[in-house]
């Protein structure tokens, strides 16, 4: 097989139907794939979806393992030689997969890729980055970014131009295409994960890092195209009030001091 579209549900039924009408309608001739659905114990059920199309397969989680966890388990259980992870909130446009798809086989140098990402009303969402440095969630979260407008922007990558194909440092876990089992050498074999110390947050950062770390690139992909109807959950109260009002700021923060205890402060040296 060739493909397997891994995507984790927690309450976005709704959503994920939209979802699932893009990719039946998306142009994949010639491409053989299934759907991996799995439910991260939200309580939505999802057992109508199943009659949707034929080749869709329904994980159900014992407990919410979270945006990592959850898509490790659809990893787990994929046949196809290519993983597409995709989030329910996200809808194709017709060419985009086989534009994804094609692109990386046939830079063999390229470890994941991903597409431009835009919001239902057309305009340009900012889904690739530069690594950020210890102190780039407190600008992009307070009105000290203000202050450093420039590196707040370098971060976000506001200064380059999105329809570029380019190769960026990680991209926003929304639509990510990579091979399921990576030959590096004669020797070695990758097999990407998630790593599921990151209940939310950071897991696409940390993700792209160690794609890095294996000696692949990460690219950025204009010519495939993604709506995605994104709200930053973590970011819907005011700073000085979301530390005593919001659960996922904190999610947030946890994530944060494990993404730079793992990988250490200093930003990673860009390569030759």
């Amino acid at each position: 097989m060739d493909l397997s579209i891994i995507i984790v549900n927690y309450k976005s039924k709704a959503l994920l139907i939209n979802c699932l009408k893009s990719i039946k309608e998306a142009d994949l001739a010639g491409i053989t794939y299934e759907v991996i659905l799995v439910e991260n114990n939200s309580g939505d059920d999802l057992s109508d979806i199943l009659s949707f199309q034929d080749n869709i397969k329904l994980i159900l989680s014992k407990r919410n393992l979270g945006m990592g966890g959850g898509n490790n388990l659809g990893i787990k259980v994929a046949s196809g030689d290519y993983i597409l992870i995709l989030n329910p909130d996200t809808v194709l446009k017709p060419e985009a997969i086989k534009v994804l798809l094609s692109y990386l086989k046939a830079n063999s140098k390229v470890g994941l890729v991903g597409p431009k990402l835009l919001y239902p009303d057309g305009s340009l969402q900012l889904s690739c980055a530069r690594f950020p440095s210890f102190f780039m969630p407190i600008l992009r979260r307070t009105f000290l970014g203000d202050y450093f407008k420039k590196q707040r922007d370098s971060f976000t990558m506001s200064d380059f131009d999105h329809n570029k194909i380019i190769t960026v440092d990680w991209l926003m876990g929304s639509c990510l295409l990579f091979k399921r089992v990576i030959k590096l050498d004669s020797s070695r074999v990758y097999q990407p994960y998630f790593d599921e110390r990151y209940f939310m947050y950071f897991e696409d950062i940390d993700l792209a890092r160690t794609f890095h770390s294996q000696g692949l690139d990460v690219v950025y992909n204009p010519q495939a195209l993604v709506i995605h109807n994104h709200a930053r959950q973590s970011a819907k109260h005011p700073w000085y009030m979301a530390v005593f009002k919001d659960r996922l700021t904190w999610v947030h923060i946890a994530s944060w001091f494990k993404y730079f205890i793992k990988w250490g402060f200093r930003l990673p040296r860009k390569k030759n």
